[in-house]
């Protein structure tokens, strides 16, 4: 897939319906420009390369088991691990044999269980060739620092009508639920109405229990889920109205859920998603009315964006985390984010109600697929192109 190069930020969000390269000259200004702040200047970082050799990582994860490693995701279907400073040559877990990879197919997802040291269980998401392309939400058991992969279980299938808009990511909340975030099932434009609709999982954040099962499932539905009970709506959906949620994180201080949701021509967007809302696609990009939509909508009664950008800016957004470790002191509690077409890195402070300081960090020049955390809640940077970074305190060179 490195073959692609830059053009595949058209292809793994996405993108490539809708965007060619020179959309990039839009002149249009984005609610993205620096804002606030006072006359601070924004924390001088770096990256600082630990790994490299890598074949195009798209996710980076610890599994709060004290052991100081880290798992990195390979989109083919492997997870390495890093430790010490090395890339281990036996993957943690290798299921290559049941992965669509290519696009924004694959291996998009990892989630180890809260009691992973107990238990040994971890959690992916991947996408299915067999009777049709599918996403595959399963649990895998590790042991002796390996996964098995003939541990699998299924917990939830989920058809896909395109091959683009997988979502991908898998994130244990504070309250110990799996929360699963769902692309509107690709196409341009949301053609079949998967964001606004209650009844399917496509576009939407979920959230499951795995710890029961209940009604004939692999899981359970935790009891306060908002439509459960509510007249053909699936019970799994937390929220609504989600175009491409590719990574998103809960603030492990706050309990804030940040997702960057890929845009569709005009806008990329950070939403805080809440229990309920509806975060307004496909009747909304971003702040705005969707233009290949209906660009007179009416833009009442949405979860509109904390923040959001135009092509000008950047072309696929990556969500990131709310920076909670102690190397960066004056980064503590900013919430980092960036872009795989651009490289551009940013952070924003968000107060609950509203965005009070937003700043472009770094021009990385990198692909960014993702961001990671490691036990510490220092933050790391994945490049498509093959490499980790560390992001550390210090003026770029």
């Amino acid at each position: 897939m490195i073959s692609l190069g830059r053009g595949f930020s058209f292809l793994i969000f996405g993108l490539w319906l809708v965007f060619p390269a020179s959309c990039n000259s839009s002149s249009s200004k984005g609610t993205s420009s620096t804002i606030g702040g006072g006359a601070s200047d924004p924390p001088a970082i770096r990256l600082e390369s630990i790994a490299t050799g890598l074949s195009e990582p798209i996710g980076l994860f610890h599994a709060g088991d004290g052991s100081g490693r880290l798992f990195i995701i390979e989109q083919a279907g492997t997870i390495r691990i890093l430790q010490s400073g090395t890339v281990g040559q036996t993957p943690f877990l290798d299921i290559r044999d049941r992965v669509s990879a290519g696009g924004e197919r694959g291996l998009l997802g990892l989630a180890f269980h809260p009691k992973f040291e107990e238990n040994g269980r971890l959690f992916v998401n991947y996408t299915s060739p067999t009777g049709g392309l599918h996403t595959v939400i399963s649990e895998f058991k590790a042991g002796g620092g390996v996964a098995d992969p003939g541990s699998e279980r299924i917990l939830l299938t989920i058809p896909q009508p395109f091959a683009n808009h997988n979502g991908g990511n898998i994130v244990f909340g504070p309250d110990g639920f799996l929360y699963i975030g769902m692309g509107d099932g690709g196409s341009g434009n949301d053609p079949q109405g998967n964001g606004q609709h209650l009844g399917t999982l496509l576009g939407k954040m979920l959230r499951i229990d795995v710890d029961q099962k209940a009604g004939g499932k692999e899981y359970a539905i935790p009891p306060d889920n908002p439509f459960l009970g509510t007249s053909g709506a699936a019970p799994e959906n937390w929220a609504y109205g989600l175009r491409n949620p590719w990574r998103f994180s809960f603030d492990s201080q706050t309990g804030l859920l940040y997702a960057g949701d890929v845009g569709q021509s005009a806008r990329e967007e950070i939403h805080v998603i809440r229990k309920g809302g509806n975060n307004g696609w496909n009747p909304m990009e971003g702040t705005i009315c969707t233009p290949g939509v209906n660009p007179d909508c009416d833009k009442s009664g949405y979860d509109l964006p904390i923040i959001d950008y135009p092509r000008s800016e950047g072309t696929t957004v990556v969500g990131g985390y709310v920076y909670r470790g102690s190397a960066i002191p004056n980064l503590a509690g900013a919430y980092l984010y960036g872009d795989f077409g651009s490289g551009r890195l940013w952070m924003l402070r968000y107060d609950g109600s509203a965005v009070s300081d937003q700043r472009l960090l770094l021009e990385t020049g990198k692909s960014i697929s993702s961001f990671g955390e490691d036990e510490q809640r220092e933050l790391y940077l994945t490049d498509y192109g093959g490499e980790i970074f560390r992001i550390v305190s210090g003026q770029a060179t």
